[in-house]
């Protein structure tokens, strides 16, 4: 494991994307729910660089004439073609299983965010 800090946790606005650089790599992290995630800022759709987008929910199936949205604070849309992630998993919900987003374990210790960036 190799943690690297990246950021106090007051730099952090809620559900609002910010990118760092950390070791060469730029990583977005977006706080949300009193959780901290991390993500390469790269849309592994064509590169774009993801955390421009928004944070948010979507829309989930329903009966036709109603609308309904969840997944608040989960989904992150790229801001190149609307690809959407979940950042639980990483996955995108467009229906394409083999792109994911490259997601970052976070440690929150005394108020300052770590990130272990593997062998990534």
């Amino acid at each position: 494991m190799s943690l690297h800090l990246v950021a106090q946790l007051d730099q952090l606005e809620d559900a609002t994307p910010k990118v760092f650089s950390v070791a060469g790599r730029s990583i977005g992290l977006i706080k949300s729910n009193g959780r901290v995630h991390a993500v390469r800022n790269v849309c592994p759709h064509k590169g774009a660089p993801v955390c421009r987008g928004t944070f948010k929910g979507t829309m989930l199936p329903s009966e036709p004439d109603t609308f309904v949205f969840g997944m608040d604070d989960r989904i992150l849309q790229c801001p190149w073609h609307g690809w959407e992630f979940d950042l639980n998993t990483g996955r995108t919900l467009c229906g394409h299983g083999n792109k994911k987003l490259i997601l970052y374990p976070v440690t929150v210790k005394d108020g300052a965010v770590y990130l272990d960036l593997g062998r990534d």
